[in-house]
């Protein structure tokens, strides 16, 4: 398969040409902010993609908000985005306000740590969720997908694919965290992922976050709960156990941390790991496969393709670590799934502590910083006919995509850690499916409307025909 990016962007000036440098205190245009620019606020809440694409259109890549008491910046330019999240990295943190509502839940895990904090567990994680890592994986992954596919019901025309494809990604991770199948807990889980994104969504817009125990924030509430005692119960089983009887999952992994150095890795470090984990792997796998289930059933095509690619690879057997990469169709597939439904959208805001030039603008200390990456996905400069399903752009002969254009799971030192374990089981779960079944769009249906809540699902749950093959 072609790599994924171009060295340069064919839009772009000869890369020995400096842009023009604007004065420092001029700002790159944007909409009006009126006295304090919390409407702008408002609008966003509202349809945050929909208004960065209409402000995108109007004011150009890099577009200026001014919210009191912020800067912020909008990036839509594919090698802006790269020179901001390589070459500056060092000089960004994660927005504060996005940080603390993902702390409620994931408290100070790789996710939302900083410094050197970050990079010590960075570091410290990453040999679990390379290439070579996620190999051992993928019997684990493997096994659920075929026990839960030998119990899906083909020949229903109104198939809640949806809550299959979740339930099936639930399963997964607590299998790769916990060693675990699911239980009542599990089912539980799932509910509660759900309503504590809805949550750290909205509290997003807000300066801060009324106390937990308002009346209205009951879901969330027991959300957190749920999850949590989901994580300490493992947690505690797997101390009661012998060492020399842990199986080899992360949440062993994590616990000889502790035990090497438990001042470096106390058992709330262990717990905040092991939760983002669990959410991560969990949800991006689990709205990604949706996705890709309503573009196999759309594109009937590009289902047979990749129907004809498995059989022909696989031969009715189980999926190993030395297929996945044979399986170069189904890959373009799941590529452009995430080019159209990213699962993250929107990255977390950036904001620079010192001052730093990007596209020939001078920003201060403190400017902040959005990439909406579905935005550049669906740009026609870099996708022609951005709308529509074609996988073929990510074949070997196909134009060279700009590099910077596609970033599902982000880029830089921050690249998402499990972006290989979530690469190679959607390539599984896809493969296994594709062998067993065929997805149909039902009489008379629409196209799912996608809504973020910090990752993209279908406003409303989705069910499409399911056939055996």
């Amino acid at each position: 398969m072609k790599p994924l990016t171009s060295t340069r962007c064919p839009f772009h000036v000869a890369q020995d040409e400096t842009p023009r440098l604007h004065p420092p205190g001029s700002w790159p245009p944007g909409p009006p902010s009126g006295i304090t620019g919390w409407g702008l606020l408002r609008r966003m809440s509202g349809d945050l993609l929909g208004t960065f694409d209409e402000w995108r259109r109007q004011y150009g890549d890099l577009v200026h908000l001014r919210i009191w008491p912020e800067h912020q910046i909008v990036v839509t330019d594919p090698q802006l985005v790269r020179e901001l999240l390589v070459n500056h990295h060092d000089a960004l943190i994660r927005w504060e306000r996005g940080i603390e509502v993902f702390s409620q839940l994931h408290g100070n895990s790789v996710l939302t740590a900083e410094g050197e904090l970050w990079q010590a567990r960075r570091h410290a994680l990453q040999p679990s969720f390379s290439p070579k890592g996620v190999q051992p994986l993928v019997p684990v992954i493997a096994a659920a997908a075929a026990r839960t596919f030998s119990q899906w019901r083909a020949g229903d025309e109104d198939w809640p694919i949806e809550t299959a494809f979740t339930s099936l990604g639930m399963d997964i991770i607590l299998r790769i965290v916990f060693s675990s199948e699911a239980d009542a807990d599990a089912r539980l889980a799932e509910r509660a992922v759900h309503d504590t994104a809805v949550a750290a969504n909205a509290e997003m817009y807000w300066p801060a976050s009324w106390p937990d125990w308002m009346p209205w924030k009951r879901a969330k509430r027991e959300g957190l709960r749920v999850l949590d005692r989901l994580i300490v119960r493992h947690i505690e089983a797997r101390l009661a156990l012998a060492r020399d009887g842990w199986p080899q999952d992360v949440l062993s992994r994590l616990l000889a941390l502790h035990l090497e150095d438990p001042a470096a890795w106390p058992l709330k470090a262990v717990r905040d790991e092991c939760m983002t984990a669990f959410l991560a792997g969990h949800e991006t796998a689990a709205a990604s496969l949706t996705w890709w289930a309503w573009c196999m059933a759309a594109n009937p095509s590009a289902q047979s393709a990749a129907q004809r690619e498995v059989d022909a690879v696989l031969q009715g057997r189980a999926p190993t670590a030395q297929d996945l990469s044979a399986l170069t169709y189904l890959t373009q597939t799941l590529h452009e799934t995430l080019r159209l439904y990213p699962a993250a959208p929107v990255l977390l805001t950036r904001r620079c502590v010192r001052p730093i030039t990007l596209g020939g603008w001078q920003l201060p200390a403190r400017t902040m910083f959005t990439v909406p990456v579905q935005l550049m996905h669906h740009d026609a400069r870099w996708f022609p006919e951005p709308h529509a399903y074609r996988p073929e752009r990510f074949s070997d002969g196909a134009p060279a995509i700009p590099r910077g254009a596609f970033m599902p799971l982000g880029t830089g030192p921050r690249v998402c850690l499990g972006q290989h374990l979530a690469m190679a089981e959607m390539t599984i779960v896809a493969a296994m499916f594709l062998q067993r079944f065929s997805v149909g769009v039902p009489a008379g249906m629409a196209a799912p409307k996608p809504v973020f809540n910090i990752t993209l699902r279908p406003d409303q749950p989705l069910r499409l025909a399911l056939a055996r093959r």
